[in-house]
C-alpha cells in the first residue's frame, strides 16, 4: 500500500495461500490521504487519533507514529493489525486496541471511520463517540461506493453534525463531518432483546450481531434438526452469533460443556448474556473470542455445530467457512460429529466430503441444507 505516510506491506486474516484479495482498498487510501493533510503540521503524538472499524490494520499501520486508538468488534481485525505492525517493523504497543464493548478515551482531535457492513454497529458507535468529540474534532468517514447506503448520511447528521461529501475517488467516497455539540444525544437502542419463538427464552443481541431483531431463517431451520448425542462431553457452537444454537444444545445435553466461539466481541457477549439468562447458575459454559478453533486442542470435542458466515466485512466468500471446516476436522475426537447448515447454492458438501470422506444430508428445504460429517480420517 502506497500512501502519503509511506509504503507498507499488508496481509489479511485469516491467512490463505495464494490470497487474491488485498488487505486495503481505496476507502483506506482516501482516508489516509485526507488525514495526511490534516496531520502534516502536527508533531508525532500531539494529535489524539481514533480509528474505527479498521478492517486489517491498514489505517493503524500507516498512522502508527501518532499512537492511535483502534476501535473494532473484530478479533481478526485486531490480530491482522498486530501482524501488519510487526511485518512493517513497527511497535505493536504503539496502537491501543479497543474492543467494541469498551469505550475509547477522549477527547479526540481526529477520527477516521470505515463504514461497517452492519449499520446498527455504526449507529451504536456514533452514539458512544459523540461525547468524545470537540467542536474542532475532524471526523472523516469512508467506504466503497457500492457499500455505502444512502441512510449513512442522515444518520451522521442526526447523531454528529453537518456532512460534506468529497468527490468519489477510485470507487470510494469520503464524508467529512463537522461536530455539532448542541445536538441532543439519543439513548442507545442497543442491545436489542426479543422473545425467542417456541421457547421461554429472551434473546439479547448487541448491535453487530447477525439478524439482530429476530431469529434468522437458517438458524430456525437448524434448530429443528439439531442432533442428540447423549455421550457428548464437549460441544462447540462455532461462529455462535447470539448463541441460540448453543443454548439449544445445552438444553438437550445436560451432561455436556458447551463452548461458544466467535470472532465478534459483541456476538460472544450476546451469547454469554443469553446463556446466563436461560440457565443462571445451574449450568456452566465457556465463551471464546478468537480465530475460530485455533486455540482448541486436537481431538478435544465430541460435537461441533456451525452456521458459518459467507462474507467478511463487505467481501462475499467462503474463506471463513472453509477455515472452520478444516479446524473442526482437527478438533473433533475420533467418531466426533460436525453439523453444518448453509445455503444450498454454496455447495459445502463438495469440500466437506473431500475433507471428512463423508457428508450426509440430514435435511433440506428450498433455501438451506443441513449436513452431518463424522471424523473418521486421521488428523491432517
Amino acid at each position: 500500500m502506497q500512501v502519503p505516510q509511506g509504503h507498507f506491506v499488508l496481509q489479511r486474516r485469516p491467512l490463505r495461500r495464494h490470497e487474491l484479495l488485498r488487505a486495503w482498498d481505496s476507502a483506506d487510501t482516501y482516508l489516509l490521504s485526507e488525514a495526511a493533510e490534516l496531520l502534516e503540521s502536527h508533531p508525532d503524538n500531539a494529535t489524539r487519533v481514533l480509528i474505527v472499524n479498521d478492517n486489517f490494520g491498514a489505517l493503524a499501520v500507516a498512522l502508527a507514529a501518532w499512537s492511535p486508538q483502534a476501535w473494532s468488534d473484530s478479533y481478526l481485525s485486531q490480530l491482522a493489525t498486530r501482524d501488519n505492525l510487526l511485518a512493517n517493523r513497527l511497535d505493536a504497543a504503539a496502537i491501543t486496541q479497543v474492543n467494541s464493548l469498551a469505550q475509547p478515551a477522549g477527547p479526540l482531535d481526529l477520527v477516521l471511520i470505515r463504514v461497517p457492513k452492519t449499520l446498527a454497529l455504526l449507529e451504536d458507535q456514533l452514539i458512544k463517540l459523540k461525547p468524545l468529540l470537540k467542536a474542532d474534532t475532524k471526523v472523516l468517514i469512508a467506504g466503497m461506493v457500492k457499500a455505502l447506503p444512502r441512510s449513512v448520511w442522515p444518520m451522521l447528521e442526526r447523531l454528529l453534525g453537518v456532512t460534506d461529501t468529497a468527490p468519489a475517488l477510485k470507487k470510494a467516497k469520503l464524508i467529512r463531518v463537522t461536530p455539532d455539540l448542541s445536538l441532543p444525544l439519543p439513548s442507545n437502542p442497543y442491545p436489542v432483546t426479543y422473545p425467542l419463538e417456541g421457547s421461554d427464552w429472551c434473546i439479547t443481541n448487541h448491535a453487530n450481531v447477525f439478524s439482530r431483531d429476530s431469529l434468522d431463517i437458517g438458524t430456525r431451520f437448524f434448530l429443528q434438526h439439531l442432533p442428540l448425542m447423549r455421550q457428548a462431553v464437549d460441544i462447540i457452537d462455532l461462529g455462535c452469533g447470539n448463541g441460540v444454537v448453543g443454548l439449544q444444545a445445552t438444553a438437550q445435553h445436560p451432561q455436556a460443556t458447551v463452548h461458544f466461539v466467535d470472532e465478534s466481541f459483541m456476538a460472544v457477549a450476546s451469547a454469554q448474556e443469553n446463556f446466563v439468562r436461560a440457565f443462571g447458575a445451574t449450568r456452566a459454559a465457556i465463551f471464546h473470542v478468537g480465530d475460530g478453533l485455533e486455540s482448541f486442542s486436537h481431538a478435544s470435542a465430541d460435537l461441533v455445530l456451525c452456521n458459518p458466515p459467507f462474507h467478511q466485512q463487505q467481501a462475499v466468500g467462503d474463506q471463513i467457512a472453509q477455515r472452520f471446516f478444516k479446524q473442526a476436522h482437527k478438533v473433533l475426537k475420533p467418531s466426533g460429529e460436525f453439523w453444518v447448515v448453509g445455503n444450498r447454492h454454496l455447495s459445502y458438501h463438495v469440500t466437506l466430503k473431500r475433507l471428512f470422506g463423508n457428508a450426509e444430508l440430514v435435511a433440506s428445504n428450498a433455501k438451506f441444507v443441513i449436513l452431518k460429517m463424522v471424523r473418521r480420517r486421521p488428523h491432517l
